[in-house]
């Protein structure tokens, strides 16, 4: 099965004509090498190799900066996959869609020297149009973001006769309805972040005035949201239950925290941990009696009538 990605090309959209003219997809980072034989098949075997040079390229960046700088490096590079589709922004609402058709090579002296040739197709999506699951899914921010949740969707965009089949894999959900609410959450607290009790402390962490805290990548999935402390002395890594297992929650934000300690973390940042759920859970209560630098935190929802 093919995968999607939106790919953003150049700061703000600013190399989008070039590379539809000279049919390829890019990035850079200021790694001034050729990746030829540098491209292991598991991109944290590259961030351990990259994230150091970034670093001292650029010395005022954070850990993570240096993260996700060289695993979008490595996705556009090796991750996406000949007859992948990519969707890539041109700054004017619309977003053009191209066929991965050749491996990685390397353009010295070019702002995006790091490329992959695209067969791009007769055919772009009017941002407009595309349903709010996809906009979400796409966002705006950030080199690169996968979208193959979305490909159902997507296909159906793209006119094609066969849409790929979807198949939830996630075998630990207990809750459907929980699961549905608890997505929709996620956007809410991103969105409201500012309103809420962890935003009095924390702030969802940023790249270059970028969010770049929700769904946050690690090595075996993706965090929900990833904060900092308004003094920069700690990082918060956020999760909703999302229907699972209570056994499953707290063993994945524990296991996502320690990512963070040994790979994300500056020298002397501590990293702390919240699990959010509609109901109380006494099984979540239980096991973080144990673990004092996990909170638990349940919401509300309301809903009224009012008479127009």
């Amino acid at each position: 099965m093919r995968n999607y990605y939106r790919v953003t090309l150049g700061q703000g959209n600013s190399l989008a004509q070039e590379c539809l003219a000279e049919s390829y997809i890019g990035v850079g980072f200021g790694i001034d090498q050729d990746l030829s034989h540098k491209l292991p098949e598991e991109w944290r075997d590259f961030n351990k190799e990259f994230a150091p040079i970034y670093l001292k390229l650029y010395p005022g960046k954070s850990r993570i900066a240096a993260g996700l700088a060289c695993g979008a490096l490595w996705t556009v590079s090796k991750g996406i996959q000949i007859d992948d589709i990519v969707l890539s922004p041109d700054g004017e609402g619309h977003f053009h869609v191209g066929e991965v058709v050749g491996d990685y090579y390397y353009k010295p002296g070019t702002p995006l020297p790091h490329r992959r040739p695209i067969k791009w197709l007769d055919r772009t999506i009017e941002r407009a149009t595309l349903p709010d699951t996809v906009r979400k899914a796409i966002g705006v921010q950030g080199t690169y973001r996968d979208i193959t949740s979305q490909a159902e969707a997507l296909e159906r965009l793209l006119d094609s006769a066969s849409a790929p089949e979807i198949i939830a894999t996630d075998k630990t959900i207990e809750d459907p309805s929980a699961f549905v609410l608890e997505k929709h959450l996620e956007d809410f607290l991103v969105q409201n972040w500012a309103l809420t009790d962890l935003g009095k402390n924390y702030d969802i962490y940023e790249v270059d005035g970028e969010i770049v805290g929700q769904q946050f990548k690690v090595d075996t999935g993706r965090i929900d949201i990833l904060g900092i402390s308004k003094d920069k002395k700690s990082l918060l890594v956020v999760e909703l239950k999302k229907g699972r297992a209570s056994d499953v929650v707290v063993g994945q934000t524990l296991r996502y925290m320690g990512y963070v300690k040994d790979e994300q973390a500056e020298v002397g940042q501590t990293v702390k941990g919240v699990i959010i759920a509609l109901e109380d859970d006494q099984r979540i209560r239980r096991a973080l009696a144990m673990v004092p630098n996990i909170e638990f935190y349940r919401y509300q929802v309301s809903f009224k009538l009012v008479k127009g």
